[in-house]
């Protein structure tokens, strides 16, 4: 296989790290209801409490089941990239979106491998499919899709895969929610304006891997392995802050943090909730599966040496 078809596998791989930035570091909790004061939305009445408002925004932002989703993604070095599209959480999380690497090793990865710097993930309840481009289409007799069933990322990346299995399968809007509700560390800043809406701004922090550890599904040796590449990679806690509307939903997210190298920070916006999300799987011809194409990439190898 040649070296520009090993590329995207890899930035295959990036298009995951994608969605989880539409939600939060930490995992599925299985979900909250509300005992706090006021617990209708839109009702205008001031919540003093910030633990009380919080419950009702991830309880309205969670029923919502759809939104339009709008952001940008900073992992260190590595890539930064902007994304825009549709996603739909009633029953898993589906969806569409557009994906353009503006800098970083992947934004280089990409220009080296042909590509134009923009592709479209689309993603099912069990998986997610990747547009590798025209390019990669010429080297796998009509293949431009690659195929990812979630059962392959968590297989692929050992404790830092199953992670990100378990986070993609749980990820919503309200998980940014969550993770400030789990953190214990949450405060209103106050009232602010977010592309001309009317919002409430929290703020708080979170330790990554204890958050993970609350939240996750992951298992005793999986924790450990997981707690020790946030080690090495110098990820330790991260800045979460919130922005909702009068009507209790989500409106913007912003996530930051330090790794060795370099600056972790997502920005989201989210709009038009309750949005019709539409997503077919692409064409049969023109897509192959993760483990086959490693498959291919081995027999080359081998057939090499």
């Amino acid at each position: 296989m040649r070296t520009s078809t090993v590329r995207r596998v890899g930035l295959a791989v990036a298009v995951a790290a994608a969605l989880t930035s539409v939600g939060a570091c930490g995992g599925s909790d299985g979900g909250s209801t509300s005992k706090g004061k006021d617990a209708s939305s839109g009702s205008g009445v001031v919540k003093t409490d910030a633990i009380a408002a919080l419950l009702d925004v991830q309880k309205k932002t969670g029923a919502a089941s759809s939104a339009k989703v709008e952001g940008t993604m900073t992992v260190g070095s590595a890539m930064s990239m902007k994304q825009s599209g549709a996603l739909d959480w009633s029953d898993g999380v589906s969806g569409s979106m557009e994906i353009t690497y503006t800098g970083g090793a992947m934004a280089d990865t990409m220009k080296k491998a042909g590509g134009t710097g923009t592709m479209q993930a689309r993603y099912f309840k069990d998986g997610y499919a990747a547009d590798m481009g025209a390019a990669m289409a010429r080297q796998t007799g009509g293949k431009r899709w690659i195929s990812y069933s979630y059962e392959d990322l968590a297989e692929l990346g050992g404790a830092s895969g199953a992670a990100m299995k378990d986070q993609m399968q749980n990820t919503t809007p309200d998980q940014g929610v969550k993770s400030l509700l789990a953190s214990g560390d949450v405060k209103e800043v106050g009232k602010e304006q977010v592309r001309g809406v009317a919002t409430t701004h929290y703020s708080g922090t979170v330790d990554v891997a204890e958050l993970t550890a609350k939240t996750s599904k992951l298992d005793a040796d999986q924790l450990a392995a997981l707690k020790k590449q946030l080690n090495d990679a110098g990820i330790t806690t991260e800045k979460v802050d919130i922005w909702v509307d009068e009507n209790d939903l989500l409106v913007k997210k912003s996530e930051r943090g330090q790794m060795k190298t370099g600056e972790l920070n997502t920005t989201m916006f989210y709009s038009d909730y309750g949005t019709k999300v539409s997503v077919e799987p692409p064409p049969a011809g023109e897509t192959i599966g993760f483990k086959e194409l490693l498959q291919q990439q081995q027999g080359a190898t081998a057939g090499a040496s």
